[in-house]
């Protein structure tokens, strides 16, 4: 995948999870003193990519975790997720919601997706709205590598889409699995970085 024959009106880059409930000091996971320094980092490592691709008329997508409210308005979450991360409650990520926003620093989106697992291809309309939109090549990054980026990559690539990880575009929780992830998306993605994709995007 030389990344060259598709030009940037038909690229998206898909940002995952970076919403103000994972990364701002004021939403769920930074009230609950959760977080790690390569993941706080991200917003301003990914942002010259973000602007650059504003700029050449490129899609800015915000794939963002949802947890949907239920009865009462209490959020649905899953048992494995409630055990790992119990601070979870009433209006953390929900729909419509400043936490449940990309993160404003990126801000804002030209397309967004609310979803409900690690990928945001899952039960959701994103390939509808992509295909909708003349989208052919992801250029994907965000959190987690091994959780939401890597389950986006791989089922954008069982649809055809031509694929990109970001891997400075991206982060876990520890440098070991990031790496750990990004290494077993080879098969399946092209690998750059955000200077790789900035230098292509200027050329065009």
């Amino acid at each position: 995948m030389s990344g060259h024959s598709i030009p940037i009106e038909k690229t998206g880059l898909i940002i995952v999870d970076l919403t103000n409930d994972f990364l701002a000091p004021d939403g769920a996971y930074g009230r609950a003193g959760q977080g790690a320094p390569e993941i706080a980092a991200l917003q301003e490592r990914i942002k010259p990519l973000v602007d650059v691709m504003r700029a050449k008329g490129g899609y800015i997508i915000s794939a963002q975790f949802t947890l949907v409210p239920g009865k009462g308005g209490e959020p649905i979450i899953s048992p494995h997720l409630k055990e790992l991360r119990p601070f979870l409650g009433k209006g953390d990520f929900a729909p419509g919601t400043w936490g449940n926003s990309l993160i404003d620093d990126l801000a804002p989106a030209d397309l967004i997706v609310e979803k409900v697992a690690y990928s945001a291809f899952y039960m959701t309309r994103l390939e509808w709205v992509l295909r909708k939109c003349g989208i052919e090549k992801l250029v994907v990054g965000g959190i987690v590598t091994n959780g939401g980026v890597a389950s986006t990559v791989r089922d954008a690539h069982v649809r055809d889409f031509e694929t990109i990880t970001l891997s400075d575009g991206s982060a876990a929780f520890s440098q070991e699995t990031h790496e750990t992830a990004i290494a077993a998306l080879k098969p399946v993605s092209r690998i750059a970085t955000i200077e790789d994709m900035i230098a292509e995007f200027d050329a065009q």
